[in-house]
């Protein structure tokens, strides 16, 4: 079977379908529209860009080789790959520093102050560097639901899976978290 006219209209399961069948356009369409993803996520992790290409290649070799075996009743396209580059990450982690840990402040090292929506406008680079530190201070679970759902645009529900939590507790852990940081670096309102 060939697919044709692989797009951007394509959803992810259908794409991912035509990977399973071995069609190197739906592969060159998955690889391009998930490449700066699983790179964020293992970039994020590791804190080393070279390490990062490592990982996320290493993820897309595990993803094509194993797209037939995806179930769309376990997760969604999206939670599968980012849920095999961040145990892929953090399996690298282990080997390399010979401890589980989680990841820490290099995280957001690159995070740029580059968002134009009216509440962002006042996020100068005094306010992203207020914003790091506030994140740092936060619990590493919140801290990590932060990242992934802020940084990485991952749901609730998404947090849920790659953090093996239950979805009320990646709401929790994202909402406290998100609440700390603004109570941190928003000025306080005189009254």
């Amino acid at each position: 079977m060939h697919y044709h006219g692989w797009g951007d209209e394509v959803s992810d399961e259908a794409l991912l379908a035509g990977v399973a069948v071995g069609d190197e356009r739906a592969i060159l369409v998955f690889v391009r529209r998930y490449q700066r993803r699983l790179f964020g996520l293992a970039l994020g992790i590791v804190g080393d860009s070279g390490h990062a290409e490592d990982i996320a290649q290493e993820a897309f070799i595990r993803i094509l080789r194993h797209a037939s075996v995806y179930d769309a009743r376990r997760a969604s396209v999206s939670t599968w790959c980012l849920t095999i580059t961040r145990n892929l990450a953090i399996d690298a982690l282990r080997l390399r520093r010979a401890v589980p840990i989680a990841p820490d402040d290099s995280l957001f090292a690159d995070l740029r102050a580059t968002c134009t929506a009216p509440d962002d406008a006042a996020l100068t680079r005094d306010g992203a560097a207020a914003a790091l530190a506030a994140l740092a201070e936060l619990p590493d679970e919140q801290r990590r639901a932060v990242t992934l759902a802020a940084l990485y645009g991952c749901t609730a529900a998404e947090v849920a899976t790659l953090e093996s939590i239950p979805l009320g507790t990646a709401k929790s852990r994202i909402r406290l978290g998100l609440s700390k940081l603004r109570q941190s670096v928003l000025p306080v309102e005189s009254t």
